[in-house]
């Protein structure tokens, strides 16, 4: 009797714990800050996500740039998922520049502050529509594939991101490996710069054209029910104009990396990532903008911290 008490009681055992630990993730839950999976809503699902993303300290002087963006999603079939956000920024800036000026971060681009002096700001930057279609699942082919469409438009700006999806699930979905390609053409409409040298290019206004190039992998582990930590790795590059494979034309090209940490109940989700900037950067058109092996043009700084806070209905 004493025995088969003892199977019993590790039967028991041994099946809630394989009931906790493959349990399917929630549907389109973030496991990463800065990092995509094909994990959609269900259709006829949909939820609320808050994200607030604080981007920190350039070469010098006093630099800070929270970004904000309120999405609804809703998923239209069970392989298609359609969402609409705003996104609107707040910055200060003094003598952040390499060269000791001060220099507004690229969402702030129609702004000339002085350069001697201090910017702050606060901007509604957009609107935003986005599409993610899934052809297939982690979970039942191979790996995982989904595309992603993006057109974004705001103050002087147009932009229309694309990016291919790609996930491999293994330890019963435990543990999960995603990748992104990103390669996103943006124009920017800019005044005339008062304190641009007459005559140049600079001294506008003029159309600014650039396009991302973004690189983007993941792996996180789901190391007890409902939480789960992970690593993310990003290289991103701007293009001059069109010109992807021309070398001559990249500008920036900079590496971040760091730890993510993620939550999940049953309607409420959490995910927190931090990203610091590795001294491995090149900037081929603007060598200026380098200091102590990285980029601190307008689009990159040292530190990135991303929370994402949302809610399923």
């Amino acid at each position: 009797m004493a025995r088969l008490k003892r199977l019993m009681a590790v039967g028991a055992y041994a099946l809630v714990s394989s009931l906790v630990w493959t349990a399917p993730s929630f549907a389109d839950e973030p496991l990463f800050g800065f990092t995509y999976t094909t994990d959609l809503l269900p259709k006829d699902k949909y939820e609320v996500e808050q994200w607030v993303t604080w981007r920190g300290q350039k070469a010098h002087g006093s630099f800070n740039l929270l970004e904000g963006r309120t999405e609804y999603s809703y998923g239209v079939t069970d392989h298609f998922q359609l969402s609409g956000y705003l996104i609107y920024d707040w910055t200060e800036a003094h003598h952040n520049g390499v060269d000791g000026t001060t220099i507004p971060p690229e969402p702030f681009s129609p702004f000339f502050p002085n350069p001697n002096g201090s910017f702050h700001s606060f901007m509604p930057i957009g609107v935003a529509v986005e599409g993610i279609y899934r052809v297939m699942s982690p979970y039942l082919d191979p790996f995982g594939l989904a595309f992603y469409v993006e057109p974004v438009i705001g103050h002087r700006f147009l932009e229309f991101e694309t990016k291919a999806i790609v996930q491999k699930n293994f330890l019963d979905d435990r543990l999960v490996l995603a990748g992104n390609l990103v390669w996103a053409p943006e124009i920017r409409y800019l005044p005339a710069d008062p304190y641009a040298t007459p005559g140049t290019a600079d001294a506008g206004p003029n159309t600014n054209i650039e396009t991302d190039v973004n690189l983007s992998l993941g792996a996180s582990y789901r190391f007890m029910p409902n939480w789960a930590f992970g690593w993310e790795f990003r290289n991103e590059r701007e293009v001059n104009g069109w010109a992807v494979f021309a070398r001559s034309q990249w500008m920036g090209n900079a590496y971040y990396t760091g730890p993510t940490i993620h939550y999940a109940g049953e309607h409420f989700f959490f995910t927190l990532t931090g990203l610091t900037q590795l001294p491995w950067a090149n900037n081929y058109m603007n060598q200026p903008v380098l200091y102590n092996g990285r980029d601190y043009d307008v689009d990159f700084e040292n530190y990135r911290v991303r929370l994402k806070l949302g809610y399923y209905f």
